[in-house]
């Protein structure tokens, strides 16, 4: 059992408070939830403050569907399962042909919302009782808030934006949408006050640090074009020589690579039993792993799983020759089975590869029973390896220093290589392209494909029934927009 800020001995609590802070089943608008009469004289005592915290980290686990559709969107993937009607949601997303009335768009809206709204519970109280080390979980919920609205932002454009209050029944008739502009401007005050008192270590593992909170300010930056601002604090954060790249590519996503030396956020999953398909967001284990598993699967390290988010050729063909990461980001089942005597299934859209990255392993006997549920697998949310590029990107796209941008896009590379033979030595759009390039073959699996197509103005191009001018973002569920009685406008052509 992992030790971290979500251990299990706080389970109870947790569930207790989060039914405070927000209805599981609710939508955004209508929850505004059913606040316990305790709910006011709350925040008593550290422990309060703790329970509240821990809420706020709660949601990051139903993040995994964030993270199969950033691929399942994208060119890297197809959605699989079982059926062209399994999970039709995810099926729609795939062709780009979903709408308004998207149930898992709406789960996605749903669950980013009650992150957000815990954030601003435990912030709308801050200053009632007062202890030693409130700054630095001050610090973590707005680490957190920055997070959840990142999430919404790329994936809902404009969102309703309250700060340090929660929202209330009747907030959707009179708060409008706030434009991209302004929700970015939050997110860089929560992550610039969150730098300023947060450690680089943390006394337990999981939680938010300095480095995760530079690295997605970094992030936001280069989502707005803001090259030079981003530049300066991936530059900062690299310059710490806290974080490198683990030498071995492979170790990476297994269960003993969990919390390494290359992460700088990662989402803590464990085996505990907590959700069921009657309420995934009730999460303790990590759904996509189950949900990307190999169909009807017998056989050496691997368990089986639903067959969703298969790659597709084109994706397998973007590595290079003598790329170490292709056997660690692709399972060729077929040659898998040949080699091993392992049988499989197969589903709709079969591709004969899988993400290997994120398949469910064997467990041990004493594990909890896998109902492709109780994954323990974490999200490598934030990697080291994506700071480097991102801090590449940033000084080649803004013209600021090709040399900074070469050298720290080789450093992924003879990673990936094990030498120095694969170096790249253009400049310039060459180098623009090289780093795009190097940032799909890198991340592959990891749930970014989706949005680094659509920032870069790429997403028409590669993706089949990308409609620009539409697709950049999702609709809002059309229960919100209902409910909001005009006060808030669909996304174009939705």
């Amino acid at each position: 059992m992992k030790t971290n800020i979500l251990n299990k001995t706080l389970i109870a609590g947790i569930l207790t408070f989060s039914m405070v802070v927000f209805s599981c089943t609710d939508d955004f608008v209508t929850i505004m939830p059913e606040y316990s009469i305790d709910s006011e004289n709350y925040f008593n005592a550290e422990d309060d403050y703790r329970m509240a915290l821990i809420a706020s980290y709660d949601m990051l686990q139903s993040t995994y569907q964030n993270v199969i559709l950033g691929e399942i969107a994208s060119d890297n993937t197809l959605c699989g399962g079982e059926s062209p009607t399994d999970v039709i949601g995810w099926q729609q997303i795939d062709d780009m042909n979903h709408t308004q009335t998207n149930s898992n768009l709406k789960d996605l809206w749903n669950w980013m919302f009650a992150g957000f709204q815990r954030c601003n519970y435990f912030m709308e109280f801050k200053d009632k009782t007062d202890f030693d080390g409130k700054d630095i979980m001050i610090g973590e919920v707005r680490f957190l808030r920055a997070y959840y609205l990142f999430e919404l932002v790329k994936w809902f454009g404009p969102i309703p934006l309250k700060v340090d209050e929660r929202f209330k029944l009747g907030d959707e008739l009179t708060i409008p949408r706030s434009p991209v502009e302004d929700v970015y401007a939050q997110i860089e005050a929560d992550l610039i006050a969150a730098i300023e008192v947060l450690p680089q270590d943390q006394f337990e593992v999981g939680r938010a640090t300095k480095g995760a909170a530079q690295a997605l300010l970094g992030k936001a930056y280069l989502y707005q074009d803001k090259f030079t601002e981003s530049a300066a604090v991936l530059e900062e954060l690299i310059a710490g020589g806290y974080y490198s790249l683990v030498y071995e590519f492979n170790s990476i996503f297994e269960n003993d690579g969990e919390n390494g030396l290359e992460s700088v956020f990662e989402v803590q999953y464990t085996d505990a039993e907590g959700a069921s398909f009657g309420c995934l967001q009730c999460v303790e284990g990590n759904i996509a792993v189950g949900f990307s598993g190999v169909r009807g699967y017998d056989g050496p390290l691997f368990s089986s799983g639903f067959s969703f988010n298969v790659p597709v050729q084109e994706a397998v063909d973007a590595f290079e020759p003598g790329d170490l990461r292709k056997g660690v980001t692709i399972l060729d089942i077929e040659a898998w089975a040949d080699s091993t005597n392992a049988i499989y299934t197969t589903g709709n859209e079969h591709t004969g590869y899988f993400n290997r990255k994120y398949l469910p392993r064997k467990r041990t006997a004493d594990a909890q029973p896998d109902l492709n549920l109780t994954n323990p697998n974490n999200y490598r949310a934030i990697r080291y390896a994506d700071v480097l590029l991102m801090a590449a990107e940033a000084y080649n796209r803004g013209g600021i220093d090709d040399g900074k941008a070469q050298q720290y896009l080789n450093m992924v590379r003879e990673r990936a290589f094990g030498n120095t033979n694969h170096n790249v030595t253009v400049s310039g759009a060459a180098l623009t392209d090289a780093i795009f390039h190097e940032r799909r073959v890198e991340l592959m699996g990891e749930g970014h494909r989706f949005f680094d197509l659509v920032r870069t103005g790429k997403a028409a191009d590669a993706i089949d029934g990308f409609v620009a001018g539409k697709n950049e973002v999702f609709p809002v569920p059309i229960e919100e927009i209902q409910f909001s009685a005009g006060n808030w406008i669909q996304n174009d052509n939705y």
